[in-house]
Parts: C-alpha cells; structure tokens; sequence
C-alpha cells in the first residue's frame, strides 16, 4: 500500500491556485463594482459583484488557515474537508456570474 503523503510539492501548487483563484475573485469583483457604480448600472449588479468579491476576500483570508490543516492532514494520514471553502469559492463565482448576466441584461 502507497503512502498518502508525498515529499512533492503537491500542497504547495494548491495552495497558490487557491490564492491565486482567491485574489482574482476578489480584485475583479470590485473592479466590476466600481465599473458598475461608475456607469449607474442597477444596484442588484453592484450588489452581486461586491459579494464575489467578498467571497474572494474571505478565501484568501482563510489561505494560511488551509494550508495548516493540510499539511496536518496529509501528515497525520487522517481525512481532508474543505467543503467550506469550495462553497464560498462556488458562491462567489456564481455571484460573478449573475452580475455579468445582470450588467448585460440591464444596461
């Protein structure tokens, strides 16, 4: 039987695409924001991206904390559960993607 822990840098690549998901979400959420606040687009639109971007903030927030429990985890041989932040991450890239459906539609 394989060992369930690995010397690679496995951990490591996922914890930068966690950030680098993390800081995309949230700097275009607030980009598309303040687009939206310029151009007098509904509130629900600038709603809708500020929360994604939200959602990234709080993502990249949790990033150090993740990274700890996996390394222990993975250590430790014991199950991983990051179902938490896979539901932010989907709830804000849903958010995104209503506000995008919202700015075209209404504007």
């Amino acid at each position: 039987m394989s060992p369930l822990w690995d010397e690679g840098l496995q951990n490591e690549r996922t914890r930068l695409a966690w950030v680098r998901t993390a800081a995309l979400l949230a700097v275009s959420g607030l980009g598309a924001a303040g687009i939206g606040l310029r151009v007098g687009t509904p509130p629900i639109t600038v709603v809708l991206f500020a929360l994604a971007a939200l959602c990234g903030a709080v993502l990249l927030a949790r990033t150090g904390i993740r990274y700890q429990r996996v390394q222990h985890a993975l250590h430790a041989g014991s199950p991983l559960d990051e179902r938490a932040d896979a539901v932010v991450a989907w709830l804000g890239t849903l958010a995104a993607a209503a506000g995008a459906v919202a700015f075209v539609l209404l504007r």
